[in-house]
C-alpha cells in the first residue's frame, strides 16, 4: 500500500516532489513540490511544504527555498512563482514574505478544507524581482552572516530593507 502511495505521490510530475536531504545525518528532513505547472504561461507554484522539527526555522529550510526559486527562474525560465496558503496559517504567510514573495490578496472561500470554508492567501515572486531576492538570499546564506554558533548576524527580514 505504501509503494502505491509513494508512486502516485512522489513520482508524479505535477506536483513534482523534492526531498530536503541532510547530508550530515543521511536522512530526509522535509519535502516541497512544484505544482500547478503552467508551462505555456511560465507560472508555477511551490506547495506540499513539509518540514521536520529539525528543519523548521533552519538555514537549510531557507536554502531549500532559495534553490527551488533559483531552479524555477534560472533553469525552467518561468516568469511567475506562486505561494498559496490557508489565510489562517501565519507562519506560512510570514515565510513567504521573508523569502521575497509579495502578497497579492486573499481568495475568499477558495476551497472547502476540513469541513470549513478556507480563505487562501496568494503571494508571488516575478522574474523581474528574482535578481534582487537572489542577492538577499545569497547574502543571508553566506557563511559571513553567521557566528561560530550558527546564529545569524543579519535577519533576512532586515535584508529586505537594504
Amino acid at each position: 500500500a505504501f509503494a502505491d502511495i509513494f508512486n502516485k505521490t512522489f513520482l508524479s510530475e505535477d506536483p513534482y516532489f523534492f526531498g530536503i536531504w541532510d547530508k550530515e545525518h543521511s536522512k530526509v528532513l522535509g519535502t516541497l513540490a512544484l505544482m500547478r505547472n503552467d508551462r505555456q504561461n511560465g507560472v508555477i507554484e511551490v506547495g506540499y511544504v513539509i518540514y521536520s522539527q529539525q528543519l523548521k526555522k533552519s538555514i537549510q529550510a531557507t536554502e531549500a527555498q532559495y534553490l527551488l526559486a533559483k531552479y524555477v527562474f534560472e533553469i525552467l525560465g518561468y516568469r511567475r512563482y506562486e505561494w498559496k496558503c490557508d489565510s489562517l496559517n501565519e507562519p506560512s504567510k510570514l515565510a513567504a514574505q521573508r523569502l521575497g514573495f509579495e502578497y497579492e490578496g486573499t481568495f475568499r472561500q477558495a476551497v472547502v478544507y476540513k469541513n470549513r470554508n478556507r480563505d487562501t492567501s496568494w503571494f508571488s515572486m516575478l522574474d523581474c524581482e528574482w535578481e534582487r531576492n537572489k542577492k538577499r538570499l545569497e547574502k543571508w546564506l553566506s557563511l559571513d552572516n553567521f557566528d561560530q554558533d550558527g546564529k545569524q548576524l543579519l535577519s533576512l527580514n532586515n535584508l529586505n530593507r537594504i
